[in-house]
């Protein structure tokens, strides 16, 4: 699923696996789909760049769309929990960007892209996997949900700290662009669901898909972008982005056991901590770095999609009491 849009979870529990499966399965061929566009005719997509900000914002304000008032008391109702999930993810996942940037000696557009993506927020994708990985799905929806609301500081303030030695980073333009093309979309959608929730309600069920296509679309952009580079810088990106999210999932699910969560709250952290919301990073990288330090936000897109249903399908096969 996008890395912006949750499916509700009111859905997913009346719903069967099959239409979770399907969407778990659809968005990564739509993203490779996307990809292979963009590399093949980057002329007919690098146009398009200029309006990444305002696809982005498509996507927050379907996010906010989604949210609800039992998406927020969650919070005051686990506040541990929920606050593990934050420090997890905003330490584990920058932190590990930086590591493998300076590990793998990557150039500095690609190492300040490496961790501009472990900077960004949740990608909620994660409350699919969670769900059927027969993890906290509540916890999963809560934990994104702040991480995003967060992000508007959170993001650049670590972005400056741990890539500012890499390329020059203007945390307060990135404060004001997350501001922008998060924060004020998603406000607007959580207004739109409370003001006219039975219109809502009638959308709801199209909004992953539609937001599937919107990050698709942004992918191919980006990478439209870095097509001439590609070729030489990808097999050190998907490297770098496989190491990314297994040490996000791996961490994430020993801080949950760190600290003492439930079996069902660990799957739910290892989501939240290794799935990110890298069409923000695609689109902030381009934006305020170069079209190549996009390109690790383009290639987590699609691996953490496929990595985390197959992490799912294990996990979801283990009894919870052996976790």
């Amino acid at each position: 699923m996008p890395q912006s849009t949750k499916i509700v979870p009111d859905s997913i529990a009346s719903k069967p696996d099959r239409t979770a499966r399907i969407a778990v399965t659809v968005f990564p061929l739509l993203v490779i789909i996307a990809g292979v566009l963009g590399f093949l005719l980057p002329g007919s997509f690098k146009p398009l760049a200029p309006s990444v900000p305002y696809l982005l914002g498509t996507i927050m304000f379907c996010m906010g769309l989604t949210l609800t008032l039992p998406d927020f008391t969650a919070v005051a109702r686990r506040p541990w929990a929920v606050a593990l999930g934050l420090a997890a993810h905003y330490v584990i996942m920058p932190g590990a960007g930086w590591l493998i940037a300076m590990g793998l000696h990557l150039s500095p557009e690609l190492a300040a892209g490496v961790i501009l993506v472990g900077c960004a927020p949740s990608g909620t994708s994660s409350n699919v996997m969670a769900y059927l990985a027969k993890g906290d799905v509540a916890l999963s929806v809560a934990v994104a949900t702040v991480s995003t609301l967060v992000a508007p500081i959170v993001m650049p303030a670590l972005t400056l700290f741990l890539a500012g030695s890499f390329l020059d980073v203007d945390a307060g333009a990135m404060m004001l662009d997350i501001l922008k093309t998060v924060l004020v979309p998603v406000i607007v959608g959580l207004l739109a669901r409370l003001f006219l929730n039975r219109a809502v309600n009638f959308v709801l069920p199209a909004l992953p898909w539609i937001s599937a296509v919107v990050i698709s679309v942004i992918v191919a952009v980006v990478v439209a972008g870095s097509a001439s580079k590609i070729v030489a810088a990808g097999g050190i990106v998907f490297l770098a982005v496989v190491l990314h999210n297994g040490f996000g999932l791996g961490l994430g699910y020993l801080a949950g056991k760190a600290g003492r969560l439930d079996a069902r709250a660990r799957r739910a952290l290892a989501f939240e901590v290794g799935m990110q919301n890298s069409g923000l990073a695609a689109t902030l990288a381009t934006a305020h770095f170069s079209p190549l330090a996009a390109l690790p936000s383009a290639v987590f897109s699609v691996w953490h999609n496929i990595s985390g249903a197959v992490v799912a399908a294990w996990l979801a096969r283990k009894p919870l009491a052996d976790t």
